[in-house]
């Protein structure tokens, strides 16, 4: 053993949790991609006057139970059982995944690259979501 190389004893961390924490992360960039995006000049006139994307009561709604499921999916995907667990973290990671992409597509503007970047993150953190529920372990008897 070489003298600059320490040994550290490494985990295994129970699928449950591994998808718990992705969906934490990807609420977290979802949180931060909306604050940041207050930023963006005129979007608090915007907001002030009325004149904005969530100007219904449907829209808002809509909007609040978009963001709703992946913060909800933290907690899924902890208590609920293996097959219903993978079939919400498969669609609910694919949709989410592609929402995303479209949204870093059609935000590519200079004000947008930030909102871009999070797509993109949040992209590759639903993909992963994706990946790990499609192989989630089998039981062994």
């Amino acid at each position: 053993m070489s003298s600059n190389t320490t040994l550290y004893q490494d985990f295994p961390v129970n699928i449950k949790l591994k998808l718990a924490a992705l969906w934490t992360s990807v609420t977290l960039c979802y949180l931060y991609g909306d604050y940041f995006e207050l930023y963006v000049p005129l979007k608090t006139k915007g907001l002030v006057d009325g004149v904005n994307m969530l100007d219904s009561p449907i829209k808002l709604f809509a909007a609040s139970l978009l963001l709703a499921i992946p913060a909800v999916m933290v907690f899924l995907s902890v208590a609920l059982k293996p097959s219903i667990n993978r079939t919400l973290n498969i669609a609910f990671g694919f949709f989410y995944t592609a929402i995303m992409v479209l949204i870093a597509i059609t935000s590519i503007t200079p004000w947008r690259a930030f909102y871009v970047f999070l797509a993109v993150v949040e992209s590759c953190l639903t993909m992963a979501i994706t990946i790990y529920a499609w192989r989630w372990p089998r039981k062994v008897d």
